[in-house]
């Protein structure tokens, strides 16, 4: 009888271990990968790069924002059943190639010859504010990439098993530039 309990018990410690360390993994592994997106970022990994963002969907939500920035539609426009005017289809179709062409993993390791990618090459350079789990699936970073540039909202998303950077929002200084290229 004692020894049945006692089973028991060491069982029952040894689920709960099981699950506290399942736990720590999974709050653990956002971070793990924004660690391996900052090395991957440093050291121009461009294959760690594509690993760890969904390109497309940081290119469409990069495009939503500067057609957001470039368009100013009223409110009552933009819940009303009126077709959007030429204008913003072609102001999207530009950005949206604009964006395709400079949103690219190869733009994000290149040799830091600019003075924005020294600093990002600089340790100092990349503080993060704050990390937290929006849901069970997203994540979410604000961090400051450079002492010139405001805060940067990043959003992962766990997909199949691995977190990836599924949207970014870029200060609208950042957005501003990309508009007047």
């Amino acid at each position: 009888m004692i020894r049945r309990t006692i089973d028991a018990i060491t069982r029952r410690r040894q689920i709960l271990a099981a699950l506290f360390a399942i736990g720590g993994i999974y709050v653990a592994y956002p971070y793990v990968t924004l660690y391996r997106l900052d090395m991957a970022l440093r050291s121009g990994d461009v294959t760690a790069l594509q690993m760890l963002v969904d390109w497309p969907a940081v290119r469409e939500g990069i495009t939503e924002d500067i057609c957001d920035l470039v368009i100013d539609q009223s409110a009552e426009s933009k819940t009303g059943d009126e077709l959007p005017p030429f204008g913003a289809g072609f102001v999207r179709g530009i950005a949206a190639n604009l964006v395709a062409e400079r949103v690219i993993p190869q733009a994000f390791a290149t040799p830091a010859s600019q003075s924005l990618a020294g600093e990002i090459k600089d340790r100092t350079a990349i503080s993060g504010y704050w990390a937290f789990f929006d849901a069970p699936t997203q994540f979410s970073v604000h961090l400051r990439i450079s002492r010139k540039i405001p805060t940067t909202r990043l959003q992962m998303e766990l997909r199949n098993g691995l977190w990836k950077v599924t949207r970014i929002w870029l200060p609208l200084e950042m957005l501003g530039e990309l508009k007047a290229i």
